[in-house]
């Protein structure tokens, strides 16, 4: 169904009051913001209508509303304005930049604590080199009627997974078709034959099929080719404790183990030079209350870098976004004008 104007303008102040207050919005303040032009009841009323329909949730009878995960993707996608850095952010994010060339994972790790000091929430990056990897066995587990989870065993025994999103819908017993598919034409095959392997099934599939067969293989191709030498560093994790969503002491302590003993489950999404993934979109039961965003920067050397920011599903999404995107391009420039030095060899 598709939202009226005032249904939209409504969700967009309920998302960006709640990221600054982490507090339900109520009517009356959603009617300051507009300046009075539509009355308290008016809001109400469509307040109700977003709740019903997903976008906003309630976590209290007479409480305001807070957004779900559904609105926050709504307002990522359509609804968040993009985000110019000040001249002076700039600025410390070119200071920041001022990385020694040492060896790949103390860089690794000077960048992401100066990440996580930029945006104030615990960072991750990696940088990973093609080898020559093979799949060993596919999974394939619905979510939703357009959504499913992929996983991957790959030759070197790691297990890498990636949410899915169909374009064409798919029926559920259609998916152990698809994942015998991939079992019996793509396990041992080298990255570089997986898109021949894939046209060869074309004629012999439905064009919903086909078309999970090609985002899977997709997926495959890349995680095979990075799944070597990979390099990840954590930095920040402690500043969860700041976060009015982690005064649990145990919700913060099992998100901090996971940054410090699970690392490499961290999201590590491929070709994409932003991704921002929205609470139960990610896969890792760690993250389900968590939002994700993503940038990737150009290493060179046959070799490329992801840096990753976790937070709270209420975070700042335009000026993390930014303030990343900004990095990771400050990251890329580095690594072009100058070259690691070799790594030193154990005496």
């Amino acid at each position: 169904m598709e939202l009226s104007d005032r249904k939209r303008q409504i969700l967009k102040v309920v998302v960006e009051d709640y990221i600054r207050t982490a507090e339900p919005v109520g009517s009356k303040v959603i009617a300051a913001e507009m300046g009075g032009s539509v009355s308290s009841a008016t809001i109400r009323n469509e307040l109700s209508d977003l709740t019903e329909m997903g976008y906003l949730e309630q976590p209290h009878t007479s409480a305001g509303r807070m957004p779900s995960p559904k609105g926050y993707r709504l307002y990522v996608n359509e609804l968040m304005e993009e985000q110019r850095l000040s001249l002076a952010e700039t600025e410390k994010i070119n200071q920041s930049l001022q990385l020694k060339m040492e060896e790949l994972d103390r860089l690794l790790a000077q960048a992401g604590r100066a990440v996580s000091a930029l945006v104030r929430y615990p960072a991750y990056i990696a940088a990973s080199r093609k080898t020559s990897v093979t799949a060993r066995r596919f999974e394939l587990l619905a979510v939703d009627e357009r959504n499913c989870i992929l996983v991957i065993m790959t030759s070197g025994s790691k297990v890498k997974s990636q949410l899915l999103r169909m374009q064409l819908k798919l029926e559920p017993e259609q998916l152990p078709a698809a994942a015998s598919l991939l079992n019996g034409h793509f396990v041992n095959a080298a990255p570089g034959e997986m898109s021949q392997r894939l046209m060869n099934l074309a004629d012999q599939v439905s064009p919903p099929l086909f078309l999970l067969l090609s985002q899977a293989v997709s997926f495959a191709a890349d995680t095979l080719e990075e799944a070597g030498q990979r390099e990840i560093v954590t930095a920040g994790a402690s500043r969860l404790l700041k976060l009015p969503e982690f005064r649990d002491a145990d919700k913060a302590h099992e998100l901090m183990s996971f940054l410090a003993d699970s690392k490499e489950e961290l999201p590590m999404p491929e070709h994409r030079e932003m991704e921002i993934l929205i609470g139960p979109e990610n896969v890792k039961e760690a993250l389900k209350d968590t939002s994700v965003v993503v940038a990737s920067y150009d290493i060179g050397d046959d070799m490329r870098g992801l840096i990753g920011v976790v937070g709270p599903t209420r975070m700042d999404y335009a000026a993390v976004a930014a303030r990343l995107s900004s990095f990771a391009g400050g990251l890329t420039r580095l690594f072009g004008k100058q070259e690691l030095p070799p790594k030193e060899e154990p005496k």
